[in-house]
Formats: structure tokens, sequence, C-alpha cells
């Protein structure tokens, strides 16, 4: 999955938007003021840090030791880097983003969701 692809996939996600404030490499994308991913831009292949449940993290890991290491910068029981060309089925990487964004929605107040509406 190149760049472009994993853009468009974030930002077609509700109540999404994207900064950079951390430097004009890293890509952020966020649901209200949590980020949900990042996206290294000089990293080839790509690497993107998701969200994800720690015991999900740590199975993804295990099974796929070459694609999934821990958050890299990032509180590594809740975030995994994926490097992007792991020849697995775009629908995987595709269900990954949708697990680290339904988690942030899921942890912000009603009264935050009713506001990003």
């Amino acid at each position: 999955m190149l760049i472009d692809e994993f853009r468009d996939y974030c930002l077609s996600k509700k109540r999404v938007s994207e900064c950079m404030p951390f430097d004009q490499h890293i890509l952020v994308f966020k649901v209200g003021s949590k980020m949900f991913a990042l996206a290294s831009l000089n990293e080839i292949p790509l690497r993107v840090n998701l969200k994800c449940m720690p015991d999900r993290a740590l199975e993804l890991r295990e099974e796929y030791p070459e694609i999934v290491l821990p958050g890299y910068h990032m509180n590594k029981t809740h975030w995994n880097t994926l490097i992007m060309e792991g020849g697995m089925p775009r629908n995987w990487y595709y269900e990954l983003i949708d697990h680290s964004y339904e988690l942030v929605v899921n942890s912000i107040t009603r009264k935050q969701q009713k506001e990003l509406d």
C-alpha cells in the first residue's frame, strides 16, 4: 500500500483530520484531538503507526514479526508500527486502520462525539 491509498482511506473515515504537528515527515490522522494513525513520509517502504488493543497488538507482532513491530516512538502497549509492503491483502491493512480508528472514536465522550458531528 502506498501513502496516497493509506491517506485516502484514513480521510474517508468520519470526522478525521490530518496534520503534521511533529515535522514535515510525519503525517498524523486524528479524530477530534486524538491520533489514530501516523505515517512516516520519508520511509521506504512506507511505515505507519496504528493504535491497537494490547492483547491483539502482541498477537499481531508474534504472528507477523517481519511487518508488525512495536510502535516506533509510541507507547508500545497500545501502538504497532506496520511495514506496508508486507505482502498482506489490502483488506488486512484496512481492517487494522478501522480497528485503530474505532478505538479512538470509542474513547472520546459522547459530548465530544456530538461536537465533531
